[in-house]
This record gives C-alpha cells, structure tokens and sequence, in this order.
C-alpha cells in the first residue's frame, strides 16, 4: 500500500512539473517579431510580407498573437471575391516602404485565405499596408510621427490587432 502511495505522489509531482513548462512555454506564444533585424524563430513558417509571430510550433493549427499597434499606411477594398487580391500591394511597393523604418515590419495583408495570416479589427474584404508600431501606444504615436515626418503616407492610423493564422 505504502509503494502504491509514492508512486501515486510521484506521478502527481511530475504532472504538476509538466503543467508548469508548459505553462511557461505558453506564455511566450504570441509574441510578434516586429523587429525584423532581429532574429524570429518562426519566420520562415510566414511569406515575407507577412508579420511573423510565435505560433507555438508545427502542432498549432490555428494560433492568434499578443495585441500590438500597427500603423496602416494605406487599404483598399477588395471584391467579394477578392479576385485581384494576391497583386496589392507587391514585395516592389513594400520593399522600399520597408527601406525607410529598417527597425519596425512593413507588412501587407493581401487576401483573406486559410493558411495566411488573417489580422484582427480591419475590415472585411481589406487589404492594407502597414508597420509595425510597437506593444504600447506611445510606441505607436512615435512610429506615427516618423511615418508622418516623410511626408508620403497621408491619412496614416494606428490601429491596435492581433495577427492570426489559421492553417485548417
């Protein structure tokens, strides 16, 4: 009976072990790479123009990030059917928006499809430009200011989302 009650114990002791790394682990999913000089470690599960962000590796099939800022340069509308969709805002347009903020993420939401990054609060049928702005919203207000200082982005919003992907 004693044997069969440190067994139990230890079974329970390495249950509550378990939980914890992976309560651990679970607390870093979500973090957006908004930097991208610096090294992400899912990167290269997203298309370039994408913002890539902790995912929780290969088993997570639908996984959303922490909240961030964004400011969205510039969005369109798309059909119903988002024919068209995969030409906004091409690698030739947002490269050399990419050139002028190296520190923060120009990233492109071009259609709304299952395995690509879907981002929350913008409307449906959107496909918009942006950079990333930062966790906090003083952050935001100050990647607005040096997007308003080039003069090229008129009517530039912050905007607070989430990027998604749900690879079902």
């Amino acid at each position: 009976m004693r044997t069969r009650t440190y067994l139990l114990l230890i079974a329970f002791f390495a249950l509550c072990a378990n939980y914890q790394i992976n309560a651990q682990r679970r607390s870093t999913v979500g973090d957006v790479c908004g930097d991208p000089t610096a090294k992400c470690r899912f990167a290269s599960d997203f298309q370039v123009y994408e913002l890539a962000f902790d995912h929780g590796g290969p088993r997570s099939i639908i996984a959303e990030s922490k909240p961030f800022y964004a400011v969205i340069l510039k969005s369109v509308k798309l059909s119903q059917d988002q024919s068209g969709c995969e030409d906004k805002f091409p690698e030739a347009e947002r490269l050399p928006v990419q050139a002028l903020f190296p520190r923060n993420k120009v990233f492109a939401m071009r259609c709304n499809e299952a395995v690509q990054n879907y981002y929350t609060n913008v409307a449906n049928n959107t496909s918009f430009l942006a950079v990333y702005g930062g966790q906090t919203l003083a952050q935001a207000n100050a990647t607005l200011k040096k997007i308003q200082a080039t003069g090229q982005f008129a009517g530039a919003a912050i905007r607070r989302m989430r990027v998604g992907i749900n690879g079902t």
